[in-house]
């Protein structure tokens, strides 16, 4: 077995207990960003003192508590979604810092979740009453067949509501209060020195971060009728499942296009000749990504020393020693620690544990 430094020993632990429990990412962003992930911070650094953000800071707190919830939200789903790629989406400070300076895949896919999960917590804090400005909403029944009022409102068609006689009623999520908080904290940061199609490329993934929770709104009804008998349903709509989010970014991510400044200097168009510019709803770039073997503090690469990686002879792709270690080799850690087990509940009200011996062996790249 190979002995490998302290910091990699703990690395390597925290891989198998879990994500981590705290961001700090205070440093690693613009001025007034949810990027900052710490309420205080977004109040702190906003800038200019009169603007929007500073005006929600004096008024309204608790949305920025909402806002910088959503901010971490979707730094753990991105750590989720790149947990077994080079760039593993890391929270320390000045890595993510350099990530955001870039305009590469990344850099889209980080914009995207982190304006989808400002949208996300806010509306859920609407919808759980914990914000005065906003609640539920009820969608108004429109003419026309139920069918044809849910094609209205809703991204896909809801098979299961249409042999049954329908409305829609309830009280479902409102998902425009959380776009427009979104939109206000997200897509109007201002880059001093940054060419035009650093903001043009960044708006256009903010907003692909936001439709890809509006678009994945789903149905929720309940069955009215004699004895449960469903002869009428009230649906409203509600919020996806954030890793419904992560995923559809992800595959985003995967497909995104590379583009260039037109030359009016307000457009966008692709480099390649035979692609069309994606929509709304895909994510861009401008440049390629480094390949993140090896560590750089110019592109924030932390390498892939260290990292658990998959010894599976038959895999391939992302998570593969071979892949994920960039054929420079890897090698089996043995791991010891101690963690609680066998806990029991004790009335009242109490939970004891006991202290167990856990060892792992975990194969980490050279």
């Amino acid at each position: 077995m190979m002995t490998l430094p302290r910091r990699a020993l703990l690395l390597q632990l925290l891989i198998l207990t879990g994500p981590f429990s705290t961001l700090h990412l205070n440093s690693c962003s613009v001025m007034g960003s949810p990027l900052m992930m710490d309420a205080n911070s977004i109040c702190r650094r906003s800038k200019p003192p009169g603007g929007a953000h500073a005006e929600l800071c004096q008024t309204k707190p608790e949305i920025i508590q909402e806002v910088a919830k959503g901010a971490r939200l979707g730094m753990r789903e991105c750590q989720h979604q790149f947990r077994q790629h080079r760039w593993n989406c890391s929270s320390h400070s000045k890595s993510l810092g350099k990530i955001l300076q870039q305009d590469i895949r990344e850099t889209a896919f980080v914009n995207g979740i982190m304006a989808a999960g400002v949208l996300h917590a806010v509306t859920q804090a609407c919808s759980q009453g914990e914000l005065l400005e906003c609640g539920c909403v009820t969608l108004k029944n429109s003419p026309g067949s139920p069918k044809e009022r849910a094609s209205e409102h809703m991204p896909s068609p809801m098979s299961a509501l249409q042999d049954l006689r329908w409305e829609w009623g309830g009280c479902g999520d409102d998902v425009d209060f959380g776009y427009e908080i979104s939109r206000q904290f997200m897509d109007t940061r201002r880059r001093k020195g940054k060419s035009d199609i650093r903001t043009l490329v960044d708006l256009h993934n903010n907003e692909a971060g936001r439709l890809a929770v509006k678009t994945h709104m789903r149905a929720e009804c309940k069955c009215h009728g004699l004895s449960g008998s469903c002869t009428l349903r009230s649906c409203w709509r509600k919020l996806p499942l954030f890793r419904q989010v992560g995923n559809h970014l992800m595959e985003s991510f995967r497909t995104a296009v590379r583009v260039m400044g037109g030359n009016d200097g307000k457009s966008l168009i692709p480099v390649e000749q035979d692609v069309t510019l994606p929509g709304t709803d895909s994510l861009i770039y401008s440049d390629e990504s480094p390949d993140f073997c090896q560590a750089s503090r110019r592109t924030g690469s932390e390498g892939t020393q260290y990292r658990a990686c998959n010894s599976n002879s038959t895999e391939t792709g992302p998570g593969a020693c071979d892949w994920l270690c960039c054929s420079k080799g890897h090698t089996v850690l043995a791991l010891e620690y101690q963690e609680n087990c066998m806990c029991q509940f004790q009335w009242c009200c109490e939970v004891q544990c006991q202290t167990c011996t856990v060892k792992k062996e975990v194969t980490v790249c050279l």
